[in-house]
Order: structure tokens, then C-alpha cells, then sequence
């Protein structure tokens, strides 16, 4: 059997839960990988047979994404291209990470294509969703990857096709314990923006890790740090708590390591409030976003020892192997089907 996994290569979580994913597709099957995008810091330990430009979202310095940058990196031309260029045909099982020239080669072909994402998840039903409905937003999470059944991940689950999140094996290995600073990871806010606020909490040491510099620097009780994952999974492991987007990488991994967690959503993200709303759900607090008004909120949360507790176990091999089972070979799209599996197309 013939299996073609695309990842999205915006953003470090797809990358990171590849990582776990790929060694058991390879175990049901001849794998091609596939990488589009361009915002990840992390590379895939595996040969990658295609890399493509995609359409990648660029993160700002204020918060949320740079729509200019994002725009000026889109070349439509150029997606197409490689919309067609990809041969979908040859594959028995295609499997998309919200990775866009992988579905619509697979739609254009009239292929299946099995959507395994958290994106799929905050569009599940029972899913949780902010109360000012961003509908385009909403429309652009439906139709940026499409896909013909789908499987999620998301901060607990919701029914047998939405699963608890896949936390990395070097994560799981690694010790928790306190030492007392907290480690901050908000991609989409530059240094000086950060520290503007952080400087105004002096009673804490604040280990920021930043996609916006390429040398370690320090500003008093402030340290900013380029992004490095053993220095950033060493830093989460000994924090009091963590600080960051509410993205679903770095969220998942702070409540498995039994952390304090904060989150504030990067603007004109659904996802992400989306994103927010499941974690608020469950205990965790969340800021709308990171200013000076944020200032007194964070010292409250820094008094305030609450943990949400969760059980995240290691089911990779058992989602993988249930995924495989029930699709392969089921390759052409039938227009008229019926399924129980939740579909972005309807």
C-alpha cells in the first residue's frame, strides 16, 4: 500500500506530531511525506519527498498574523502549479495535517482524503465555539484544506473520531518540576512588545523564547531566547507556568506536564479562539489579548496555583492502525456518500 502524509509547515505543532505519526504509517505502508509552508522552526527527522510553498500564514509582531506579508508571500500561480503538478493517482490512502495542496490535488482528482488535524476538531459539532462567530474566519478553517472524512485533536475528547492530543515522546520522558520562572512562547508579538509588559512583573524570572531574534539577550528579570527546542522543552518542564498563544502544541504539552497554563489567541485566528474557548472550558484562563491592560490579569494568574488536571495517554499506534483499517484502498470520492465521520463538505 502507497500512503502520502502532508503536513502543514505553518506553525511548530503539525511538524512535532508528525513526527509521532510517521513512523507508524511507515509500518502499514510504502510513506511519501509532504511539506508545504514556510513558518516552522523545527525540521522532520524523515526524507521529505515533496516540498511545496502552499499557502502559508506569516506571524506579526502585534499579535496576531501579518495579512500583508501573507498576502505578499501568496502566489497563486504557483499554488496551482503545484496543485497539479502533485500525482495523487499513484497513492492508496492520502492523509492531510490541514495541508492545502494535498486536498485540493485530491478533490481536483476525486480522491478521498482523510483530514487528522486539531483545525478538524474545533469544527466538530460539539466542539465549543467562541460567541462572536467569525464567519469568515470560519468559512476560510472550512475551505483552506477539504477534506472527505476527518479525524481530530483536541484538548479533551468528543466522540470516537476526536481524540486527546498526541504529546511527543520527549515530552512524555521528561521530568516536571519548579523552579519557579515562567516561560513565555508568543510567536506573534515581537521582543520589545513583549517586554514592554513583562517588565512591569518584577517578582518573576520570565524565559521568553522568540522567532524574532537570532542571539540570546536579557532585560533585567527577562531573558529572550531564540527558538531551540531543548532549551524551550528544558525551560517548560522546570516553569511554574506557561504563557503563550493558543495554539495546540504548546498548550497540550504545558497541561500534560501539569503546569499553570495562560493563553491569549493570536488575532484574526479562528482557530485558535476556537482554540480558546475548549481550554476555557476547562479551567484555563485566557486573555483577549496582551497589553498593558493584561498586566494586572497576569500578576493575578502568577498568585493563583491552579492546575487543570488531564489524562493525556499515548494512543498514536491505536488512532493510526483505526484510521488505516478503515481506508485504505477506499480511494475514489463518491459524491453521494454517506458516513458517519463529520465532513467539511457539508
Amino acid at each position: 500500500m502507497k500512503i502520502l502524509y502532508a503536513v502543514q509547515g505553518t506553525g511548530n505543532g503539525h511538524i512535532t506530531r508528525a513526527t509521532e505519526i510517521i513512523p507508524y504509517l511507515k509500518k502499514r505502508g510504502e510513506l511519501d511525506i509532504l511539506v508545504s509552508g514556510i513558518q516552522s522552526d523545527i525540521e522532520l527527522p524523515f526524507k521529505v519527498k515533496y516540498r511545496f510553498n502552499g499557502m502559508s500564514f506569516i506571524f506579526g509582531k502585534k499579535g496576531g498574523v501579518d495579512i500583508w506579508k501573507t498576502f505578499l508571500k501568496l502566489n497563486s500561480l504557483k499554488l496551482l502549479k503545484e496543485i497539479n503538478k502533485l500525482d495523487i493517482k499513484q497513492y492508496d490512502l492520502i492523509i492531510s495535517d490541514f495541508e492545502p495542496v494535498s486536498c485540493w490535488a485530491a478533490l481536483k482528482a476525486g480522491r478521498v482524503c482523510i483530514g487528522l488535524s486539531n483545525q478538524v476538531a474545533t469544527l466538530h459539532p460539539l466542539a465549543p465555539i467562541p460567541k462572536s462567530n467569525d464567519i469568515v474566519g470560519r468559512l476560510v478553517l472550512q475551505n483552506y484544506a477539504p477534506t472527505t472524512y476527518n479525524y481530530g485533536f483536541h484538548f479533551k475528547s468528543l466522540d470516537s473520531n476526536v481524540f486527546t492530543p498526541i504529546i511527543r515522546k520527549e515530552v512524555r520522558k521528561l521530568t516536571s518540576t519548579n523552579k519557579g520562572h515562567y516561560t513565555v512562547y508568543l510567536p506573534s508579538y515581537d521582543d520589545d512588545q513583549i517586554i514592554k509588559r513583562l517588565k512591569n512583573i518584577e517578582n518573576v524570572n520570565w524565559h521568553v523564547f522568540s522567532k524574532h531574534t537570532k542571539k540570546e539577550k536579557e532585560f533585567r528579570n527577562i531573558s529572550i531566547t531564540p527558538i531551540n527546542g531543548k532549551k524551550f522543552l528544558k525551560s517548560m518542564a522546570s516553569a511554574e507556568g506557561i504563557f503563550c498563544n493558543a495554539g495546540f502544541g504548546a498548550a497540550s504539552e504545558a497541561l500534560f506536564l501539569k503546569k499553570k497554563l495562560l493563553v491569549v489567541p493570536m488575532k484574526k485566528q479562528f482557530e485558535q479562539y476556537c482554540n480558546a474557548e475548549m481550554l476555557s472550558s476547562m479551567g484555563v484562563p485566557v486573555i483577549k489579548k496582551f497589553n498593558s491592560d493584561s498586566i494586572p490579569f497576569l500578576q493575578q494568574w502568577i498568585l493563583d496555583n491552579t492546575i487543570v488536571n488531564v489524562d493525556y495517554p499515548d494512543n498514536t499506534e491505536k488512532i493510526i492502525d483505526m484510521i488505516v483499517e478503515i481506508h485504505a484502498g477506499k480511494q475514489k470520492l463518491d459524491t453521494n456518500y454517506e458516513s458517519e465521520h463529520y465532513s467539511l463538505f457539508q
